[in-house]
């Protein structure tokens, strides 16, 4: 219901034609290897999956959001729903920002040294799909049905955007408190091994259940 709503209304477009404009932009910069380019990529699309879940989540008014979650018998299955619905509205725009780059020319073969093309694209597919779940549940965290408001919403979401920068920056001494989302992007500059892969998955997996469990705790307590 709420992604037949989320694109019957129109407001699954906006996302999507941002998604195509900021990327063209970038690819048109120049070319890049595709672990590079597909980096950088994960990190502008983290920002663009928040706030399309959080337009996703406010398409419903309240009033339908609970009978929503009666009509599917409680609670965990309303939530439930509502993260998944946003898991699956991110799939298509990560799916453009994919193949956006070959469209543009914005890759270029890898040279001597450089990584094997087929790592760099598979890095980049493990980029997107990595950072679209702590996008999902920042995204949730900032809709109305957690701040009550839509100013107090917007605060959310930037405000964990700017952070999930800022505490990624090297020299940052808790970066954990935030997704990986500046770490991920560096990850896939040139031949990642296996460990660094390994704590940016665990550790964006961890991220993204903890705070998903404090959005749960919330959306239940204002039942």
């Amino acid at each position: 219901m709420r992604l037949v709503g989320f694109v019957q209304t129109g407001r699954a477009a906006a996302p999507l034609f941002c998604t195509l404009v900021v990327l063209s932009i970038l690819y048109g910069g120049g070319q890049s290897q595709a672990g590079e380019a597909y980096g950088v990529s994960a990190a502008i699309l983290f920002a663009v999956l928040a706030w399309q879940t959080k337009v996703l989540m406010d398409v419903e008014p309240d009033v339908q959001r609970r009978l929503s979650r009666i009509a599917v018998g409680g609670a965990t299955r309303e939530i439930t729903a509502g993260l998944l619905a946003a898991v699956l509205a991110g799939l298509p725009v990560v799916l453009v920002a994919l193949i956006l780059p070959w469209v543009v020319g914005g890759v270029t073969t890898p040279r001597a040294g450089d990584p094997p093309l087929s790592t760099g694209i598979a890095l980049g597919v493990w980029a997107h799909l990595l950072l679209l779940l702590p996008a999902v549940v920042l995204g949730a965290l900032a809709s109305r049905a957690v701040t009550g408001h839509t100013g107090r919403g917007l605060t959310v979401l930037v405000a964990g955007i700017v952070f999930a920068i800022v505490f990624g920056l090297k020299s940052f001494p808790v970066p954990w408190l935030a997704p990986p989302v500046m770490v991920t992007a560096r990850d896939t500059v040139g031949a990642a091994h296996l460990p660094a892969v390994l704590l940016a998955t665990g550790w964006g997996i961890a991220w993204s259940a903890v705070f998903t469990a404090v959005y749960a705790r919330i959306r239940r307590e204002q039942a």
